[in-house]
């Protein structure tokens, strides 16, 4: 679950992270009148889930009240990466003298969360990744201790090494955005950039969390900052029926049961020189509704030039798919070619029901893969 920017500040300001004043503006008179309370410069940000919103124009200065309600007015309503920004973000402009990054993560190949720091704050840190990888510092952090002093000491001096009193405050920082992790369940944190003021103080002026679903379940104060208004509507309508979904930028709609095979099917399509359009997995024990909703989310992506069902009936039973399919063709036009591979549990009977509503299933998947992505292609 992604949460948004002045949320993921606010849980930083409670594990007491020096954070900048700032409230949320849903119009341009909100923001007009939260700047002349601040009684500075502000910065008007917009609150959406999607990266690149300076390069987008969702972010913008303003000298007085009234340029907030001018910048709010030209912010609100945008679409960045296809969603609509209802929200923004004003702060205090800040005087930076430095800007650095420092971010956290689970790794899961390990086992632990890998912090990281770059003196190279305020870009994407994947581009520092690329051009620069010698200036990203890491420490993972063993799950049975916990981070350790020296290891947030290590850190902070790579970033401020020929001043202390800089990397005493970064040492404090990044301790308590490894406490921030912990307490609100999350798989990703950064801070991008972490300033140092004209007068030598560090402040986390940006906020970036990414909750892990799998800790909602016992953390209802963190479910509950959920925006599904900020979400993606097909996201949303998956998630509602136990579907997960991901929407892709390629023309072959894939519905999976499953996640690994839902992987192992993407990359035969890449393989096969197709590119994905979504990953969708309608889940282990999935109902005829289950799969009328799965049509209903791939069609609704106009990019879709060919949809690919890739099922391997385990606990998943293949009749139920193909009953799925039959309904949901009969409720929805399907205005492009639909392929289909069924094998597993009930087999037998979930090809004669697709036969019988005029379709084909397929058994073998490096053809049916084929076959989807020459379908997208034609």
């Amino acid at each position: 679950m992604n949460i948004h920017e002045y949320q993921a500040r606010e849980i930083f300001r409670q594990h007491g992270m020096p954070v900048p004043p700032g409230e949320v503006a849903t119009t341009p008179e909100e923001a007009e009148k939260i700047a002349k309370t601040l009684g500075t410069g502000v910065v008007v940000k917009a609150q959406v889930h999607a990266g690149g919103r300076g390069k987008a124009g969702g972010v913008k200065l303003a000298a007085t009240p009234a340029e907030a309600r001018e910048a709010a007015g030209k912010i609100l309503g945008m679409q960045i990466k296809g969603l609509t920004v209802t929200k923004v973000l004003v702060s205090p402009v800040e005087e930076i003298e430095h800007e650095a990054y420092v971010g956290a993560i689970v790794d899961r190949a390990n086992g632990a969360v890998v912090l990281m720091a770059s003196p190279e704050g305020g870009i994407d840190i994947e581009e520092v990744a690329a051009k620069t990888p010698e200036l990203i510092f890491k420490e993972t952090v063993d799950p049975r201790y916990g981070l350790l002093p020296h290891q947030a000491s290590r850190l902070a001096y790579k970033l401020y090494a020929g001043d202390p009193g800089r990397a005493r405050q970064a040492a404090d920082i990044i301790t308590k955005l490894y406490a921030s992790m912990l307490g609100a369940g999350a798989s990703l944190l950064e801070i991008n950039p972490l300033i140092t003021t004209k007068s030598g103080e560090l402040k986390a002026i940006d906020a970036k969390m990414n909750i892990d679903d799998n800790e909602l379940f016992r953390r209802t104060t963190i479910a509950e900052l959920r925006d599904v208004e900020a979400e993606a509507p097909e996201e949303v309508k998956a998630r509602a029926q136990g579907l997960t979904y991901i929407k892709l930028d390629g023309n072959v709609g894939c519905c999976v049961n499953g996640a690994g095979l839902a992987m192992a099917t993407m990359d035969l399509v890449k393989y096969y020189g197709g590119e994905p359009a979504n990953f969708l997995d309608i889940g282990g024990s999935s109902s005829p509704e289950k799969v009328v909703t799965a049509i209903e989310i791939i069609t609704s992506d106009a990019a879709v030039q060919s949809i690919l069902f890739n099922i391997f009936g385990g606990i998943t039973r293949c009749d139920d798919v193909a009953n799925g399919i039959v309904e949901a063709t009969k409720e929805i036009e399907l205005k492009v070619p639909i392929t289909i591979r069924l094998t597993g549990t009930n087999e037998d009977e979930a090809v004669k029901i697709l036969e019988d509503a005029g379709f084909s299933a397929m058994t073998d998947m490096d053809e049916a893969v084929q076959k989807a992505v020459e379908l997208a292609k034609n």
